[in-house]
């Protein structure tokens, strides 16, 4: 009899575990956007946000003229996620390999910029309704050095001023390189301000210690950085704020941070692009470049929707 019970007891013991880490599992989705590698997410910016959607426009980093660059993905009461591409325009150039994407803060009619890793950035205007873009401007970063692979770049109002950062991700030994300006909007043209080095502590190897960031209108700066060891993985990625950028005299102000923790670390994904949530039910969004495996959207805590 005492046999049974402890029988019972362990089997119950190890049903509560298996339930624990069921719940746990749930709570941590990552909602597949697409499979097979020309469906990563390489930058991505909020289009629109409501009590239980969102909505965000993301960039691919292909290379070929028959895959896709842009598309709109929808995430609605926890279900599956939408997926639409956007076609670029044909009367424009193609660009090649983008890595970064960013809202233009204070336009209306769904402004955006997109950077490849060359240093080549594209402004363009998004039709919503018709689901088109027009293409406003080509225009190149500021004093490019060789041998820069840039997989970063936002644009947020700070203290009345439109400042960009934007960074090379670095390479194991090799540090990431912050850079940051002021924009000017009229000219499409940045003014260099400064830049910074930066290395992550996790993860460890194979990493590029910066895929993407985002500026919050406080100054902070949201960085990921990712582990990539092949198109099949595996993958490691963390999350982190790096510092707070601010005004001084008109002066762009940089305080890195010089004790860098992950706010999140996770295991088998590529995060490449990054966004920021704003209000009560925001929060952190995180999307992944997981080449051969595709894409996927995860939302840090998921418990924005």
């Amino acid at each position: 009899m005492k046999k049974l019970k402890h029988k019972l007891i362990l089997k119950i013991l190890i049903l509560g575990s298996l339930l624990l880490i069921s719940q746990q599992v749930l709570a941590q989705t990552w909602r597949p956007v697409r499979g097979g590698i020309t469906f990563g997410i390489s930058g991505m910016s909020l289009l629109s946000q409501q009590s239980s959607s969102l909505d965000f426009l993301i960039v691919h980093d292909n290379k070929q003229k028959n895959q896709g660059r842009l598309a709109i993905i929808s995430i609605k009461d926890k279900k599956q996620l939408d997926y639409l591409p956007i076609d670029w325009p044909s009367n424009t150039e193609l660009p090649i390999d983008l890595e970064a994407l960013t809202s233009i803060p204070g336009k209306t009619g769904s402004r955006f910029i997109a950077l490849s890793s060359a240093g080549k950035a594209y402004a363009f205007q998004l039709e919503p309704i018709k689901k088109t873009i027009s293409v406003i401007k080509v225009f190149e970063l500021p004093n490019i050095p060789p041998g820069s692979n840039f997989e970063a770049f936002t644009l947020q109002n700070i203290e009345g001023k439109l400042v960009a950062v934007w960074a090379h991700r670095g390479e194991d030994k090799q540090p990431a390189t912050i850079y940051w300006g002021l924009f000017d909007l009229a000219k499409y043209q940045i003014i260099p301000a400064g830049s910074a080095q930066l290395i992550v502590p996790f993860p460890s190897s194979n990493v590029r210690h910066i895929s993407d960031l985002k500026l919050d209108t406080a100054g902070i700066l949201y960085v990921t950085a990712a582990s990539d060891t092949g198109d099949d993985g595996p993958f490691q990625s963390a999350v982190y704020v790096a510092g707070y950028m601010g005004l001084r005299s008109n002066r762009i102000v940089w305080r890195q941070n010089s004790q860098l923790f992950p706010l999140q670390r996770f295991n088998y994904h590529k995060i490449e692009a990054i966004e920021l949530i704003p209000g009560a039910d925001g929060g952190v969004v995180v999307g992944t470049d997981d080449e051969n495996l595709g894409g996927y959207i995860y939302i840090l805590g998921d418990d924005v929707l």
